[in-house]
Formats: structure tokens, C-alpha cells, sequence
């Protein structure tokens, strides 16, 4: 049957800046409701390849003195306000989900479909988000990518980042945009026309 409601509920999502995010986030009980309607993803072989990583409190701004110190590392020069973009990159949203994809190598099922399950968590956890009555974006940017960042937040050489949540309280209603339009980019498939094969042609002559 039909779910008028649950069409017009993803017809309306849509996500919050994580400059416009503040507190209240959700409490430990309402984000593991988020979590456990986020774990309904499709997931092939049923590897369960994501875990999640809550930072949250204080330990947003370590994690941005953390980037500050990395960027100046990397480089020296670094403008300021790129260094202070990175020290306050995790501080605007009170509670972020780290989504983290664990992969098995050498599995019958690819890493790239165990990856694709970790990034429909991410999707799905914006829904739950939003579903709730909270706003939500899913990043990553460069720290999402630095082995030394990963380090830091502890992940193993079978890890990814598959995104950031960053989850709060919305400050702003978000203006809709434009949407892709979804009829100029169905296509039809048809098997190829493959015309008759021509007869070998066999040479009679000797190959020196």
C-alpha cells in the first residue's frame, strides 16, 4: 500500500548547515533511537561493516585543536583563518557521529559495497535526525582522509571515515533548493544490436 506520509517525509528532507546547529542535542537515549533506525540499511552478506563514534562536550574542541595543530603542521604558512576554520570545525554542532566504515579485506563481499552500507548509514542518520526533530549534516573534508587524524580518533587500518554527522538544533529554517530533476536523468537500457558475424575467412597461403 501506498505510505503518503513516509514519501512527503523524504520529499522534506533536506540539511542544516553545522554553523546553524547548537545545542540542545539529543540526549543519550534519543540518539540511540536515531542510531538503531540508522543501522536499517541495506547490507550485503550482513557484515555489519560501520560503527559509530560520538564526539561530543569537550572533546570537540581537542578534536579541533587537534585539526589547528595538524593544519599548521602540514603547513607552516597556513593562513589564519584556515587554521581557526579547522580549530572550530567541530565546535558548532553539540553532538557529531563519526560514521566509521570497517571493511574486510578479501571478503566475497567487495569493499566497495561494505563501504556503500556505511555511507546509507550516514543517509539514514540524517533522516533519523530529522525525524526527530533535529537537524543534521553529513561531512568529512580533509580530516576525514589524514592518517594522522585517524590515528587520533583511533581508527584501525581496515577504517574509513564514511562521514561526520553533525547533529543539533536547528537556529534557521533551511530554504528549499533546487533539486535534480529526476525524468532528465532516467534512461532506458537495450541490448546492443549485434549484426551477423561475417564468415572466417581462411587463407590458403603458407606463413614464413
Amino acid at each position: 500500500m501506498p505510505n503518503p506520509t513516509f514519501l512527503q517525509a523524504l520529499d522534506a528532507r533536506r540539511s542544516v548547515p553545522s554553523k546553524q546547529l547548537s545545542a540542545p542535542g539529543p540526549d543519550d537515549s534519543t540518539l540511540l533511537r536515531m542510531l538503531t533506525a540508522a543501522s536499517r540499511v541495506p547490507d550485503h552478506g550482513k557484515l555489519v561493516p560501520f560503527r559509530f563514534l560520538r564526539i561530543s562536550g569537550d572533546a570537540r574542541h581537542a578534536l579541533g585543536e587537534t585539526l589547528a595543530a595538524r593544519t599548521l603542521a602540514l603547513d607552516p604558512n597556513a593562513p589564519s583563518a584556515a587554521v581557526e576554520k579547522d580549530r572550530a570545525r567541530f565546535s558548532h554542532a553539540p553532538v557529531i557521529i563519526a560514521v566509521v566504515a570497517r571493511l574486510t579485506p578479501g571478503h566475497k563481499v567487495p569493499e566497495q559495497e561494505q563501504l556503500l552500507t556505511a555511507g546509507s548509514v550516514c543517509f539514514a542518520l540524517l533522516q533519523s535526525a530529522q525525524a526527530l526533530g533535529f537537524g543534521a549534516q553529513w561531512l568529512t573534508g580533509w580530516a576525514a582522509y589524514d592518517a594522522v587524524i585517524l590515528q587520533t580518533l583511533g581508527l584501525q587500518t581496515n577504517e574509513k571515515i564514511a562521514g561526520f554527522i553533525h547533529i543539533g538544533t536547528a537556529r534557521l529554517d533551511v530554504p528549499e533548493r533546487e533539486r535534480p530533476d529526476a525524468a532528465r536523468l532516467l534512461s532506458d537500457w537495450s541490448p546492443p544490436v549485434v549484426s551477423p558475424s561475417s564468415p572466417p575467412v581462411v587463407s590458403l597461403s603458407n606463413h614464413v
